[in-house]
């Protein structure tokens, strides 16, 4: 007799992240999204959920996708192959976090096996309303703001520990996991007010699983006027420099006179302030003026992660254009100690772009300090 086949529960927020590449910093709520289309953003999220799924083609006849319709898991689905059955109608318009909440409190009751979605922290709240720590999730980061630990760090990681949890390769164990989210009105007016939401269950390996987002500690105002001074001694005259989002970035602007944007990317010129809060088309748009330019990013505590994670409009082609030559990553190094051995980490949604960033980057530390820490990309 044949074997039933595994059931995985599949929910993709279609609209996840849909506001990083427009400078909005988030996705959360109809009106966010409109105005993220408004200004040409594309919807991302299903395309990263689909190669997730890629990493499962082994096990295509040993799976049941169960899932939504359309964008929020029917298609990807569909598109490889895999037998589906789908829950949870949705009407024309466009889905919400209830449409998530409701799918995944659904799956809890079939049950499923494992439930991978693809979302952001919005997303992860939703589910983790719905399921809490009744059924173990994989998260597909899809989101402009990635602060919860239940995302792996790429989308092909999701799905290679989806395969492990059900091929039985290697040992797998669970663990409890945060699931945080931020204030997206605050976060707007450039006030980062993060809270925890509640817990889910993760399979877990270290490699693949990001960890929660740390905060920036008391002490470390010293490190970044070391590394603030180190950055402008350095700067080129004529070249435009790319300043991504964080506090350190915040810390080189301000000993300039500069109001920053905490959260958005702002250029400068000869040391001079010549465009806030970019979106990825202003970018493009600066570069094709100023081509000799350089991006300065730093390292999101407790992730490693410098580019894919909160500052999307530093996108893909953003980086080709500049190239990876001119890359600063800044850092103290009390955060680089703290990601414990893990490398830093890239996911700019553009496979070819973080095998590129591959290697090994040098990381300013402080004044005329440095660390040199590996890239990984899955």
């Amino acid at each position: 007799m044949k074997s039933e086949k595994k059931k995985l529960g599949f929910i993709v927020n279609p609209y996840a992240g849909i506001g990083g590449r427009v400078g909005l910093k988030g996705s959360d709520g109809k009106e966010i999204v409109e105005k993220a289309l408004a200004l040409g953003a594309k919807q991302e999220a299903p395309g990263r959920a689909l190669r997730a799924l890629e990493q499962l083609m082994s096990l295509k006849e040993e799976v049941e996708i169960v899932t939504c319709p359309g964008d929020m898991g029917e298609n990807q689905a569909l598109s490889l192959g895999f037998t589906t059955k789908v829950i949870h109608p949705v009407g024309q318009d466009r889905t919400t976090g209830r449409d998530t909440e409701e799918a995944a409190r659904e799956m809890l009751g079939m049950p499923v096996e494992l439930l991978l979605f693809a979302g952001g922290d919005g997303t992860a709240r939703d589910v983790c309303r719905a399921v809490d720590l009744k059924l173990p999730v994989i998260g597909i980061p899809a989101g402009v703001k990635i602060h919860s630990g239940v995302y792996a760090t790429s989308p092909a990681a999701a799905g290679q520990l989806v395969r492990k949890v059900f091929d039985g390769t290697g040992r797998i164990w669970h663990r409890e996991t945060e699931v945080m989210d931020i204030d997206e009105e605050a976060f707007r007016e450039n006030r980062v007010s993060a809270r925890l939401y509640g817990y889910m269950q993760v399979p877990y390996e270290r490699s693949l699983m990001q960890s929660t987002k740390a905060g920036s500690s008391s002490g470390e105002a010293g490190a970044v006027d070391g590394i603030a001074s180190h950055i402008i001694e350095h700067m080129e005259p004529d070249r435009l420099y790319l300043f991504g989002p964080g506090t350190t970035t915040r810390g080189i602007l301000e000993k300039l006179d500069i109001n920053k944007t905490l959260l958005g990317v702002d250029a400068l010129l000869n040391r001079d302030l010549i465009a806030r809060d970019l979106t990825e088309e202003g970018i493009l748009q600066l570069l094709e003026v100023h081509p000799k330019a350089a991006i300065v990013v730093t390292v999101i505590g407790g992730q490693g992660f410098i580019f894919g994670r909160g500052n999307q409009q530093l996108s893909h082609r953003v980086i080709r254009k500049v190239g990876t030559k001119n890359i600063i990553v800044a850092a103290s190094e009390t955060k680089m100690l703290a990601l414990e051995g893990k490398p830093l980490r890239v996911d700019t949604g553009d496979p070819e772009t973080d095998k590129m960033l591959k290697g090994y980057q040098k990381v300013v530390t402080g004044l005329g300090r440095y660390l040199a820490f590996p890239v990984a990309y899955e």
